[in-house]
């Protein structure tokens, strides 16, 4: 079974809306994507992250296999708290091919080895790089703690949100 096949089944079968979202045939980018569903999970493949500057936070887990039970681990602990990463501006995005000859661009630039968590922020830039996983209580701290995150809690604030 080939890796993206194996991963979209994976996450099919955990409950995860699953979108292959490059434009493609329906003329939808992965930003409309997300903005009309903030919980799909994106292929690295699939997206251009620059798409996402001053919009949202990209949160890419890498993995060499989909299988991998960290991939696993970080994928479950992403899913049981998804509201409080949409309420937060993240999208999500997976990569587990390292295969050279496919591998996505954003591989080819972050370098990940094994597993590795990356996020970053709404500046486009790496924010937090882990190589095991991280609950959301975890990445919402330290989200919560961005100088852009402080301002959108500011905002919220003045404005009786």
């Amino acid at each position: 079974m080939k890796p993206r096949i194996a991963l979209t089944c994976l996450l099919l079968l955990a409950g995860t809306p699953v979108l292959a979202a490059d434009g493609g045939d329906t003329g939808t980018s992965a930003l409309d994507a997300w903005t009309a569903e903030p919980t799909t999970i994106f292929d690295a493949k699939d997206v251009d992250i620059t798409a996402f500057k001053w919009v949202a936070r990209p949160l890419i887990i890498f993995a060499d296999a989909p299988l991998d039970p960290a991939f696993r681990e970080q994928m479950d602990l992403l899913q049981s708290r998804i509201d409080a990463l949409v309420e937060r501006d993240v999208v999500l995005i997976t990569d587990t091919n390292p295969d050279r000859e496919t591998r996505s661009e954003l591989r080819k630039d972050m370098r990940p080895r094994g597993f590795t968590l990356t996020l970053v922020g709404k500046d486009g830039t790496v924010k937090l790089k882990k190589p095991f996983p991280w609950n959301v209580r975890e990445l919402s701290r330290q989200i919560d703690k961005m100088p852009i995150r402080q301002g959108e809690i500011r905002d919220r604030l003045t404005n009786g949100e």
